[in-house]
């Protein structure tokens, strides 16, 4: 006697052909439901200085769910899909590392966020393509529909600072920090880091260039030993005295202005360069100094790192 075929059998084959259906009807097969790559738009834009964003890739808005779903970890946005292509041409004579702000805007201009990117090392005459993504969008953001850039900075790509985790031939880092501003009062860290295999001495204090945009010489702006002549809230000023760095150990120093302005004209410093010691090969960082009509510019002295 023939058995009867078990209800589990007849039911899994159902789940099986349900599940090949969906499949032939989703997106991996290119058919009606498949959804295609999102807008990419040209972009028609000067720029700046040689950098500009020609492309901008916006996802069309996701559509509304029809049934009411629960909310994990897991379902929760990751990254907007908003994107923009940009290129850096170097009509220079040297090779330049850029630093670029992009500016992700809605329709109406309001920022939403920006990024920063560095494109190191474009030799002359050259062309170097990229991308910048908006990633994650802060809650509560508007819809981005441009990006723009707002700002360059270049430098010679022999004197710009290390990436993490690079040693320069010279075995030492110097970089500058994203700085403090409080009541007019500014203050910006240079950092002194020892990445090679041999001690480093340095003794006084970082000897300094403050260069335009053009990277020359500023005219007009005393840059004094201590910062007592402008502040004392940022501390009493400390004696310089020997310090030697094995591998691996650091040192800070301080940049202290005030951006007061009175009579006179404004004077904004966009690039500085940095020597660690006498003979030691330039850095040159670009924290942007805006020294108001004071004149003058506080250096503190190289002194170990804490911690």
């Amino acid at each position: 006697m023939r058995r009867p075929t078990p209800l589990i059998t007849a039911l899994t084959a159902c789940l099986l052909l349900a599940a090949c259906g969906s499949e032939r009807a989703g997106t991996q097969d290119g058919g009606p439901g498949a959804a295609g790559p999102p807008p990419r738009t040209q972009v028609t834009d000067p720029g700046i200085d040689g950098v500009r964003v020609i492309a901008v890739t916006i996802p069309s808005p996701s559509p509304s769910p029809s049934r009411s779903f629960s909310v994990t970890a897991d379902s929760l946005p990751t990254d907007s899909g908003v994107f923009a292509a940009y290129e850096v041409v170097n009509h220079g004579t040297e090779a330049m590392t850029y630093t670029v702000l992009f500016d992700f805007t809605t329709s109406a201009g309001e920022v939403m966020s920006n990024k920063r990117e560095t494109v190191r090392a474009v030799g002359p005459g050259r062309t170097v393509r990229g991308t910048v993504r908006l990633g994650v969008p802060a809650p509560g953001a508007s819809p981005v529909t441009q990006v723009k850039v707002s700002e360059v900075t270049k430098v010679p790509a022999d004197e710009a600072p290390a990436e993490a985790g690079e040693c320069p031939a010279s075995g030492i880092r110097v970089t500058a920090d994203e700085g403090d501003a409080a009541m007019g009062l500014r203050v910006v860290g240079l950092h002194l880091e020892n990445c090679g295999k041999r001690d480093y001495s340095v003794n006084g204090y970082p000897l300094l260039e403050l260069l335009d945009e053009d990277r020359e010489p500023v005219e007009g702006v005393r840059i004094l030993q201590g910062s007592g002549d402008i502040t004392t809230a940022a501390g009493p000023d400390e004696a310089p005295r020997p310090v030697t760095l094995k591998p691996g150990e650091s040192a800070t120093a301080g940049l202290v202005w005030r951006n007061t302005t009175g009579f006179g004209t404004a004077v904004d410093v966009p690039y500085v360069r940095i020597r660690a010691k006498a003979g030691a090969d330039p850095v040159t960082v670009t924290p942007r100094l805006d020294l108001g009509t004071t004149g003058k510019l506080g250096v503190r002295p190289w002194k170990r790192a804490e911690g």
